[in-house]
């Protein structure tokens, strides 16, 4: 809501402009004022709203023309004041007022002030009846109400100010028609999901303990059980449908509101817009969605436990059939309040644990906003706050310490990791990844066309870790490698190569050599263990290769044969520990070579298996056909 109203006086001379300011300001009749009255500041402690008002007076004299159309356009509401004794002034309002300003381009609420009711004749053709205001307001959308006073009594003239500031803080125009006498669209959407986010249950009726939530949430204040019996006798006269035996129905909540609108209350219904994050739009405020936080170099961001709680809740709470898991539709209803499921253009839900009908699981919902809040933290935000996290969205979310100070420390506080997959086509990338979620193995190939992405929990000593994997596609390695930025937000690289193709491991020792890699962490992996080992064409074997950068040798792994030793284990060791696997040389010393597999250990990984890596002893075999 804004916090300043600039409000014009507009009209003929004579009608009593610059006295009704006077009235307001001296609260009482002065008989003579100034042709034009200075702009007039009111402080926001004595207006309702608490918004500082601008109050700015207008002359139709030629030599005030450039000044009238200035503050025409710079005003937030007009005031057009014509004389209840001289029909010719009301007659000029949809004559020659409303056409001037529309005109100049300008579209704000109008207010139609009649002014000098205490010279108001027994003539009935001097009133300002309803049915000649309402013919203009048919034709004008822009004009909110008519007030009519008096500055000399004074009478109403207090009124006239409240109701202009009303017209810009509380505008009729994007909740209600008028002419059709219901809510517009854009207000029905807005409170059917305000609706939605407070059914906490999920049952489709608003109950006692629901809408108290709802009136402490917009109002700071419960209603009393007498109040809520009132509030639903009402629904129920005028809309059966709107109340059951359980509370208030959808129905019943949105014919509130239109009541609220049409007794003058729109505050009421503006405030519980406002308060779920809506600006004067209909759309959710930009600052509501994507509050400002700073993320410093070399840091990253995660849930908080607040946020993880939040997102365990929400899925206990669709998890209708309590299967432990959430279906295409329980995903949907739960996706409800939002633009939609934020992960329809990946490939969830094969990015994450899933059941073997596809439905996503705890684990594999909790693991997904923790890839989504690493890789997109600004997307995270905006779906907390259309699922209805409860306060400032930020607490859902922490800004991990930067990776340098973990080096340093020797401790990584952070639980979430990013791990980029490199290798030639049909090297396995896709089945290493779909290995990890536990995804069937397909013999069949599909290139990857873009970037593809899985995350899963690894338990290292004890703690629960969440690494991420994307697999990196031939046609966007320049794309991501000659990236900083990209490069900065990654763990470790694994490369992948095919020990049955002769031609894969040379792929991977091209791409590091022609990006310069041998400041990343790394580690190799060589798939299909399963298959004939063949000679790679290469001048050095790949256990040769790893020995002379320091590093350890390839893993050698079947993805088909489910031989996977422990792969995931070391990659998230290697990502929480990136001196280990960073050439050159961290084998050079025996200490080291001691330090590693004390450590790799230690965060629970299969010591005989690390010791081996560690040491470069070449880890393929010879079986079965290929994977």
């Amino acid at each position: 809501m804004r916090r300043d109203v600039r409000i014009l006086l507009l009209g003929d001379d004579g009608v009593g402009k610059s006295t009704l300011i006077t009235s307001l300001i001296k609260e009482s009749y002065v008989a003579n004022v100034q042709h034009v009255i200075p702009e007039v500041t009111i402080p926001p402690e004595v207006t309702p709203d608490n918004v500082t008002t601008h109050i700015v007076d207008t002359s139709t004299r030629p030599e005030y023309r450039d000044t009238l159309e200035s503050e025409i356009r710079k005003a937030h509401v007009i005031c057009i004041v014509y004389a209840i004794d001289e029909p010719v002034t009301f007659n000029r309002l949809s004559g020659h007022w409303l056409p001037y300003i529309r005109s100049l381009g300008v579209n704000v609420p109008v207010v139609l002030v009649g002014n000098k009711i205490d010279l108001r004749g027994d003539d009935v053709s001097n009133k300002c009846l309803e049915d000649e205001v309402v013919p203009i307001m048919n034709e004008f959308k822009e004009v909110e109400t008519c007030v009519e006073c008096s500055a000399k009594q004074p009478l109403n003239v207090s009124e006239v100010f409240y109701f202009a500031q009303k017209a810009v803080l509380h505008p009729t125009a994007p909740l209600y028609d008028s002419r059709g006498h219901v809510l517009k669209p854009a207000c029905i959407d807005a409170l059917q999901r305000i609706f939605n986010l407070c059914d906490l249950d999920k049952d489709g009726v608003l109950d006692d303990n629901e809408l108290n939530e709802f009136q402490r949430k917009c109002f700071n204040a419960p209603l009393q059980l007498q109040e809520l019996e009132a509030v639903k006798e009402v629904v129920k006269e005028h809309e059966p449908e709107g109340v059951n035996d359980i509370g208030l129905t959808e129905i019943g909540f949105l014919f509130l509101h239109t009541l609220f609108i049409q007794r003058g209350r729109l505050e009421t219904t503006w405030t519980v817009l406002r308060q779920f994050g809506y600006g004067d739009d209909l759309t959710l405020r930009e600052s509501f969605l994507c509050p400002r936080i700073d993320i410093p170099p070399d840091c990253s961001v995660e849930l908080s436990p607040k946020g993880y709680q939040f997102f365990t809740e929400l899925f206990q709470v669709f998890d209708k059939d309590k299967d432990s898991a959430l279906k295409k539709s329980e995903l949907e209803a739960l996706f409800r309040t939002s633009p939609g499921n934020p992960w329809a253009h990946t490939a969830f839900p094969q990015t994450t644990i899933t059941t073997e009908l596809g439905a996503v699981t705890l684990q594999g919902f909790l693991a997904q906003w923790s890839m989504t809040t690493m890789l997109d933290y600004q997307l995270t935000l905006r779906y907390l706050a259309y699922l209805g996290f409860e306060g400032d969205t930020t607490t859902a979310i922490k800004v991990t310490r930067p990776r340098k100070v973990d080096r340093r420390k020797g401790k990584v506080q952070r639980n979430v990791f990013l791990c980029y997959v490199f290798g030639a086509p049909k090297s396995g990338k896709t089945s290493l990844l779909r290995g990890f979620l536990d995804k069937p193995f397909s013999d069949q190939y599909e290139p990857t066309a873009r970037p593809f992405a899985v995350v899963n929990s690894v338990e290292i000593k004890g703690a629960e870790k969440y690494l991420v994997m994307e697999e990196i596609g031939t046609q966007h390695e320049a794309e991501v490698l000659q990236n900083k930025k990209r490069l900065d937000k990654c763990d470790l690289l694994c490369f992948v190569f095919d020990s049955s193709d002769v031609n894969s491991f040379s792929y991977i020792v091209n791409l590091r050599k022609q990006y310069h890699l041998d400041h990343m962490p790394s580690v190799f992996v060589a798939t299909k263990s399963d298959s004939d080992l063949v000679l790679q064409r290469h001048e050095v074997q790949p256990d040769v290769y790893c020995r002379n950068l320091g590093l350890a040798a390839p893993i050698s792994i079947s993805v088909k044969s489910r031989q996977m030793a422990d792969i995931f284990n070391i990659l998230t060791a290697v990502a929480m520990c990136p001196s280990i696997a960073t050439p050159p040389g961290f084998l050079d010393a025996n200490s080291s070579t001691l330090r590693m597999k004390r450590y790799l250990t230690a965060m629970g990984v299969a010591g005989a298996l690390i010791a081996v890596c560690l040491l470069g002893v070449r880890l393929y075999r010879h079986s079965g056909p290929s994977s």
